[in-house]
């Protein structure tokens, strides 16, 4: 796909919102839609539990609302490009095409515009007001899922193994604010949200296989219709998030009371992956990706909460 390529939903005239409360408030709604609030959620959080995790000294709240703001800006507005770049597929699948841009409630030209000023802001403020190290992290992030994973997606079943790369970076954003440094404690923070980022998304693409083939996507439950490969990998990748999620207590993040809760919890999803395994159905697939959804945030808290402070 062209990043320059001409749009059929350029050549339809976006009607302009009235200038009323109930218009101004539909038109700020279409724009939030486009930074993906969830996902913009879930980068903050995460980003927050490794400032968390390698903050030694004490810092101020004015530091880390720069910090998740900077964040939250710079996801919004990548999430925002990345609408942008696909909105001509979007409008071939359910789950999307009621979006700002396939709904035809916001133009390309200020979908685009108003996704770099966001991006530029976010970068910025980190830069500024956090550290370079911060905002460079952040800024390679963005450019691996604008410029990597957004086209292969349509190229090859690979996209999301480089999609996981950008969304492991978060809590490394984190760590870079907290300690300057990138040392192995963002990487092993960084290699627990690469890990669980695969069984989850291949649960969510087997979810909508159909969906994502209608869009032209290249997804691995779309290429492999057996589901075999699909299972295989969502088995593999559970079992392996068992060792990794060890990280942090072998590094010293953390204490036994974490390590014992990240072992329940993995032996926990590798049931659910494995049900699926032998079953193959649309409802299994859907529990290893709930599973998912209530597997990280108690991993992060129990990490949160077993925290060794660093020296």
């Amino acid at each position: 796909m062209s990043w320059m390529r001409t749009s059929t939903l350029e050549s339809t005239a976006i009607p302009a919102a009235p200038a009323t409360a109930a218009g101004i408030a539909a038109r700020l709604r279409d724009y939030s839609e486009l930074t993906k609030p969830r996902i913009t959620s879930l980068v903050v959080l995460t980003t927050y539990v490794g400032f968390h995790l390698g903050a030694v000294g004490p810092f101020g709240w004015g530091f880390v609302a720069h910090l998740l703001t900077g964040t939250a800006l710079a996801c919004g507005g990548t999430s925002a490009l990345n609408q942008w770049w696909e909105r001509d597929r979007d409008a071939l699948m359910r789950r999307t095409r009621n979006r700002p841009l396939p709904g035809a409630r916001l133009g390309a030209d200020e979908a685009l515009a108003f996704g770099v000023a966001v991006t530029i802001a976010g970068l910025l403020e980190l830069a500024m007001f956090v550290n370079l190290l911060a905002a460079i992290v952040t800024a390679v992030t963005l450019v691996i899922y604008v410029f990597a994973y957004t086209p292969l997606k349509t190229r090859t079943w690979l996209c999301t193994v480089v999609g996981a790369v950008p969304g492991a970076l978060p809590p490394v954003i984190g760590w870079a604010a907290a300690r300057g440094t990138l040392d192995v404690g963002a990487w092993s923070l960084f290699a627990i949200m690469f890990v669980w980022q695969l069984p989850h998304f291949y649960a969510i693409a087997w979810m909508y296989r159909e969906d994502y083939a209608r869009g032209g996507f290249a997804m691995l439950p779309v290429v492999d219709p057996t589901g075999r490969a699909t299972t295989r990998h969502i088995v593999v990748w559970s079992l392996a998030l068992v060792p990794v999620s060890l990280l942090p207590a072998i590094f010293g993040l953390s204490g036994a009371w974490y390590a014992t809760g990240a072992v329940a919890l993995g032996l926990g999803f590798v049931a659910l992956a494995a049900v699926l395994a032998a079953h193959g159905s649309l409802p299994h697939a859907r529990r290893v990706f709930l599973g998912s959804i209530l597997y990280l945030p108690v991993l992060f808290g129990l990490l949160v909460l077993d925290k060794i402070p660093l020296r």
